[in-house]
């Protein structure tokens, strides 16, 4: 069957299946009325189900598949039964090829199930793991069906306990029990992004690692939203979920939604808080739980926790701490445990974002919506988070009166450093707490109150040029953090022009408005400018670095970032050594040190050291998750790098699976129209291409170079970025005027910044696609500038490509000697600079292979040219970067034999080649252009076809 058509069939199945019989009929009648065919296919399948459902014809396990201990599964071991459930056998098991080293949770159908639709539901668990890539959920690492033809799904094995046990165990701190919690909903809320809701979410299904970190488990009864709901029971009439964390809508039958989940979690948050269940029976039966979830009001956690007080067994200490525990339940944790519990779904909170939003709302003392919203209630909110500076009273008054008349007073009279501090105090405070919404009700967003704080700033610090300085600052670093850099460069120049208005500002308020003004500058594409703002301040921030070690320590991490950005990898790595060692000396924030061990790491990515910088990439992930958790920004760059750095070694998968965690922690941080987001999206987008998928990239970069220009300007060197990969997947796509159309705008985006070795990819881009598409006259002059940039020196790791390139493109000119030189030259620097194994090498040995096989009939060149042909065409093509000089060279050698003697196998090898691109370019692309060209030209005599250069 058709791949296509079974995803349509599939959830229809799944569908049908679970319904009785009259209602299946009816809603085969109502398939059928709109389409016959599909109706009957499905018809047929439910047939031939049901003709092999008579399951006591044959042994109970008819085969028990060797599954004992010890037994190979696929390319795995089982070595012992983790657990089982009604559905399927998870063991842990490892790799009995010995490929790698890597311990998996091994799930399997129960052996001697064979029923349809328990292997559909194995099948669509598969599909919705394959759609997850979050850190606090299980992995699906590979997934099969073994010689006996039991399939199976390879999980990445969490050693942990469950989330209530470990809390339990080891009589975990509330604060660290909601930090597990909020991980839980993370990982929820990913699912329900990819229309999945979970359906069995409970404490067997949660685990948490000895580190404390949550893994989220067993999808196998979850539901796709964007397929059909059905019924909550399978065809047997078992139920598809735990009673005891179960909805009151999946009892009673009715579809599923986000809400569902919402309740569960909510049981697991129960328990989490109060160490009980939410209903206290006097039998523990099935139908005592559905009568309680159906129709009980839960007691409230706090009343839960005080009714275990009452326990003979327990010590007076524990009895102490439980009271105390009930007090701190008591109010907002009571009340959001019980919305979220309510019986109607609509009276639950609408996702599971709005509520971790309140959980994060009782951690910071804010009011949580979960309670009436009175006047009395959020005053006692704010009083509680304020406790410290309102017990001097004058801010108590701040908050009980006109917060804005005492703010300019205070701005007013602040003649001293106290002073100053105090209106800097009650200014935000009465920005913050005047953030109530807006006009029409609806809440403020976080860029609203920055715009606000910024106009009430210049209206009431008006005589405090230095307070309105540090508060443009403040909104200039929040803006940067929101990705709004070219607000964040306007507040920062204002505030530089204020400083030196103020004339006594401190030399810390003076280094660090320097420092986030070049990092703005490198973020919104400008390294050169960054450079030329901060290099002449190197001095003055060493003479301050006894004085101000924080601010120094980040001023030389962002000058050498932007050192980097401009290709100077020595002076950048002095200045992340100085910052690194500063931090060390006096010490420095952990999150700190391990930016500094990402910025050398990426400098070993830079040289082309993939191997020292992944270990390096990965030693500061493990260090920063021991030190801030797995939701801290700094790893989606980690992430990003390592995605990166595997694809470069052809492990897309692997790569694919960073960059997925990069954009789920990216999306939970920033938001989806974030840069970084878009970014991070740009990067799998790539991915897509280099598998073959060119029509969805270019959908995907389109998308992206929209939202990028909207946010930062049609000019940003992220849209360079983009523009690059957009003009590669359309020349790909055979849109010759497109591909040149984005590649100029690169072109113009890097000459406007005047960053050589990134002005001179730009011209190597465009000038490859006019060669390719035979426009050689233009391309010339390009490498020739390339050339001239790198014998100057600032873009001298191009040289090699650039003569490549110009040697093909002098050849295809008629000029064949100025061409083999080129190429000569090209492929003694790239094996000096890069090595022989390098893909740059690598294709300069292809084009001047071929030259020599091509042109210099007869010589013994020729004859070499030939046989180099054939040794690259030997190369494994599992690195990303050979793989199309591997195809070429096997076309070309082709193409060469297919007028002589060797026809016969050259005919045999393109068809090979053919069938071969078929499957791994799927939607054409400029290689199976190419050796379509070739097969033409090996049918008609004197239709040679024409190699198309590549980067």
């Amino acid at each position: 069957m058709d791949p296509a058509r079974w995803q349509q069939l599939s959830p229809l199945l799944d569908e049908l299946f679970e319904r009785d019989a009259a209602a299946r009929a009816a809603r085969l009648q109502a398939l059928r009325a709109d389409d016959a065919a599909l109706a009957d296919e499905l018809e047929a399948l439910i047939a031939l189900d049901e003709a092999q459902e008579d399951f006591l014809a044959e042994p109970v396990v008819a085969h028990h598949h060797g599954v004992l201990p010890g037994s190979q599964v696929g390319p795995y071991r089982l070595e012992h039964l983790l657990g089982e459930g009604g559905m399927g056998q998870v063991w842990l098991a490892s790799r009995a090829d010995g490929l790698y080293q890597r311990r998996v949770g091994l799930k399997l159908l129960r052996p001697g199930l064979a029923d349809t639709n328990l292997r559909l539901r194995f099948t669509r668990e598969r599909q919705i793991l394959a759609r997850l890539a979050h850190p606090h959920i299980a992995r699906l690492l590979d997934a099969g069906i073994s010689a006996d033809g039991l399939p199976y799904l390879a999980l990445e094995y969490v050693d942990g306990a469950p989330i209530t046990d470990y809390c339990r165990d080891r009589n975990t701190s509330l604060t660290d029990r909601l930090r597990m919690f909020e991980q839980i909903c993370a990982a929820v809320s990913h699912a329900h992004a990819n229309l999945i809701v979970h359906r069995d979410l409970k404490p067997s299904n949660i685990l948490v690692t000895p580190a404390g970190d949550v893994r989220l488990l067993d999808f196998g009864i979850a539901k796709l939203l964007d397929s059909d709901i059905a019924p909550e029971r399978t065809r047997t009439g078992t139920r598809a979920f735990t009673l005891h964390y179960a909805a009151p809508e999946q009892i009673r039958g009715e579809p599923v939604t986000t809400m569902t989940d919402v309740y569960s979690l909510g049981v697991v948050l129960y328990e989490l808080l109060a160490d009980a269940k939410p209903y206290r029976l006097k039998r523990d039966s099935d139908a005592a739980w559905e009568e309680a979830i159906l129709h009980h009001d839960p007691a409230r956690p706090s009343q839960a926790m005080l009714q275990q007080t009452g326990t003979t067994t327990r010590s007076h200490h524990e009895t102490a701490i439980r009271r105390r525990r009930a007090r701190t339940l008591a109010g907002d944790l009571d009340n959001i445990v019980l919305k979220t519990l309510s019986k109607r779904p609509e009276h639950r909170y609408p996702s599971v974002e709005a509520l971790t939003q309140d959980l994060l709302r009782y951690a910071s003392g804010r009011p949580v919506r979960a309670r009436p919203q009175s006047w009395g209630y959020r005053l006692r909110k704010f009083l509680s988070r304020h406790r410290w500076p309102l017990a001097t009273g004058t801010l108590t008054a701040l908050v009980l009166t006109a917060a804005l008349t005492i703010v300019a007073w205070q701005a007013r009279e602040a003649v001293n450093e106290a002073a100053r501090a105090q209106a800097m105090q009650a200014f935000m405070v009465g920005v913050f707490e005047g953030a109530g919404g807006t006009r029409d009700g609806e809440p403020m967003n976080l860029r609203d109150l920055l715009s606000i704080s910024v106009e009430r700033g210049q209206r009431e610090l008006v005589r405090q040029p230095r307070a309105l300085a540090e508060v443009l600052g403040v909104v200039a670093r929040l803006r940067t953090g929101l990705g709004d850099y070219p607000e964040a460069r306007t507040l920062l120049d204002q505030q530089a022009r204020l400083i030196q208005l103020s004339g006594d500002a401190p030399a810390s308020l003076q280094l660090e408005s320097l420092t986030q003004r070049g990092r703005v500058a490198r973020l919104l594409g400008d390294a050169a400018g960054c450079i030329a703002l901060m290099q002449p301040a190197l001095e003055r921030a060493r003479h301050e670095q006894a004085q101000l070690p924080p601010q120094v320590t980040e001023f030389y991490s962002q000058l050498g970032r932007c050192r980097r950005a401009q290709g100077e990898r020595q002076g950048a790595r002095q200045l992340f050594e100085r910052s690194l060692a500063l931090r060390r000396e006096g010490g420095g924030s952990a999150v700190g040190v391990v930016e500094n061990l990402m910025d050398l790491a990426g400098l070993h990515a830079d040289a082309n050291d993939t191997p020292t910088a992944l270990r390096e990439f990965s030693a500061a992930r493990d260090r920063l998750q021991r030190e801030a958790g797995d939701r801290h920004p700094l790893l989606i760059d980690i992430h990003r790098n390592l995605g990166h750095l595997h694809r470069a070694q052809g492990r897309l998968d692997r790569a694919t699976q960073e960059l997925g965690i990069a954009l789920a922690v990216t999306r939970e941080v920033h938001g989806p129209q974030h840069p970084t987001t878009l970014a991070v999206q740009r990067q799998l987008t790539t991915l897509q291409a280099e598998q073959g998928l060119y029509a969805e990239a270019a959908t995907d970069l389109r998308e992206s170079q929209r939202l990028l220009s909207q946010r930062l300007g049609p000019d940003h060197a992220e849209l360079a970025d983009t523009y690059r990969a957009l003009g590669q997947v359309e020349w790909e796509l055979g849109d010759t005027p497109a591909a040149l159309a984005a590649l100029q705008h690169v072109v113009r985006i890097r000459r406007d910044r005047a960053q050589p070795t990134a002005v001179a990819d730009a011209l190597l881009d465009l000038a490859a696609v006019l060669h390719a598409s035979g426009q050689d006259a233009r391309a010339r002059p390009l490498l020739l500038e390339v050339r001239a940039l790198a014998q100057g020196g600032a873009a001298y790791a191009r040289a090699g490509e650039a003569d490549r390139l110009l040697g093909e493109v002098e050849i295809a000119l008629g000029r064949n000697e100025d061409g083999a030189l080129h190429l000569q030259h090209a492929l003694e620097q790239l094996r000096r600079e890069r090595g022989a194994d390098d893909p740059q090498t690598r294709q300069a040995e292809l084009a001047l292979a071929y030259h020599r096989a091509n042109h210099l009939a007869g010589q013994p060149l020729a004859v070499d040219g030939l046989s180099q042909l054939d040794v690259l065409g030997r190369l494994p093509d599992s690195r990303i970067e050979l793989r199309e000089t591997t195809w070429r060279a096997r076309a070309y050698a082709a193409q060469l034999r297919c007028h002589g003697p060797g026809r016969p196998e050259a005919v045999q090898q393109l068809q090979l080649l053919d069938d071969t691109l078929r499957q791994a370019r799927p939607e054409g692309g400029a290689v199976r252009r190419e050796v379509d060209v070739i097969r033409a030209g090996c049918d008609v005599p004197g239709l040679p076809g024409r190699p198309l250069a590549r980067r």
